[in-house]
């Protein structure tokens, strides 16, 4: 099919047969998979560790795996494990990114709990934990008591939060105040950087773009991604995790079939040179990027760094900023060794370990992501 009829089927607006027997509506929102969001905090958890956990589960995670499983112990505690069916072990081969998203749950727990006047003690890892994979030990043992409620101004802006994966307004800067605030926002110690700069904002688009392009160009990475996409309001009600496609740009296009797994790994396809272009093009509008660093790069640092960028992801929502993580050059995998040696040498020169890069800028508004709710993640219940 020539790329002019690709484009009018991906403007969407169509109704369509689907199949022999019926008419398909293009706009369809999954609404199954989005109801944890409007669950949190709400009346049906009584217990107000449950109440905190309706809020962790909304947690930013790499690739929406969402890889925690929790449980309830006697009437105080809450047990964090690794779901080890969740890894990314080609992008990800030593789960520090989803060691990272464990410590953004961490946090959005603890801030829920403090917001109602609970105080939490964290033991991080007590068994133990290995730096090469995360196992089923567990991650965090949370003890609740009352406690003072805590006003953290971030708290506000909880249900606003977005990875926002689309374009950028290139003709709307950044404030130097604006960064300033953004990087003020961690409270565990880890360092926090960027830039809003035009020539370094340049530099690490270019950065950014290259990496996003070896991860896609990469077989075995972009493999990973390609079989966690969720085309369609059927698939992503299903399974509300992995890379969700939903809308009618995306429902039309699974309906004709120009876009399914098959053809996103096909290199000949429009789809998949389509969505190249659009993810690339997406880097070229960063209208700045903020990154994290830490001393050294234990299970507890990583913790600490998803404490923190949860921190950061809720500071650009209160100041009206997209914000879109941009891990790829900071990924163990061997294709990626170059990029990953130049980002650790511009930002961590002394051995440190570079966690997190992010684009910031002015985007539009998006919708939340999929979540599975609380009950499929929660042991016992």
């Amino acid at each position: 099919m020539k790329r002019r009829k690709f484009l009018q089927l991906a403007g969407g607006g169509v109704v369509m047969s689907a199949s022999a027997g019926g008419v398909f509506a293009a706009t369809r929102r999954p609404e199954r998979a989005l109801a944890p969001w409007a669950a949190a905090g709400g009346s049906a958890y009584r217990d107000p560790r449950l109440r905190a956990l309706s809020y962790a589960v909304l947690a930013p995670n790499p690739h929406n795996r969402q890889p925690w499983i929790f449980a309830l112990e006697g009437d105080d505690r809450v047990v964090l494990s690794f779901d080890v069916n969740r890894q990314l072990p080609e992008t990800d081969p030593f789960d520090r990114q989803l060691t990272i998203g464990l410590g953004c749950f961490l946090e959005l727990m603890v801030m829920a709990a403090e917001a109602e006047g609970r105080q939490v003690d964290l033991q991080l890892f007590p068994d133990g934990s290995s730096p090469q994979r995360l196992d089923e030990r567990p991650v965090a043992v949370a003890t609740f008591s009352d406690g003072p409620r805590i006003d953290d101004p971030l708290w506000d802006h909880v249900l606003q939060r977005r990875s926002n994966k689309e374009p950028y307004d290139t003709s709307r800067p950044v404030s130097e105040d604006a960064l300033s605030r953004l990087l003020n926002a961690g409270q565990y110690g880890t360092a926090l950087g960027g830039t809003v700069e035009a020539n370094d904002v340049v530099s690490w688009r270019t950065l950014s773009e290259e990496a996003l392009r070896i991860e896609i160009e990469t077989p075995h990475t972009y493999r990973e991604s390609v079989d966690l996409f969720r085309i369609g309001k059927r698939e992503v009600n299903t399974h509300p995790d992995g890379i969700d496609f939903t809308g009618t740009m995306f429902e039309t296009l699974r309906a004709t079939g120009l876009f399914t797994r098959d053809a996103a790994l096909d290199r000949t396809s429009i789809a998949y040179n389509s969505g190249l272009d659009a993810v690339l093009a997406n880097c070229r509008t960063a209208m700045g990027h903020i990154w994290m660093v830490t001393a050294t790069n234990t299970r507890e640092d990583q913790i600490a760094a998803g404490r923190d960028w949860l921190r950061v992801n809720l500071a650009c929502t209160a100041e009206g900023l997209g914000f879109q993580p941009l891990s790829q050059a900071l990924q163990e995998y061997p294709e990626m060794a170059n990029h990953y040696k130049e980002v650790h040498q511009r930002l961590a020169p002394e051995g440190e370990a570079v966690q997190m890069l992010a684009r910031i800028g002015y985007g539009p508004e998006v919708s939340e992501s999929p979540r599975w709710p609380l009950e499929a993640r929660l042991r016992g219940a």
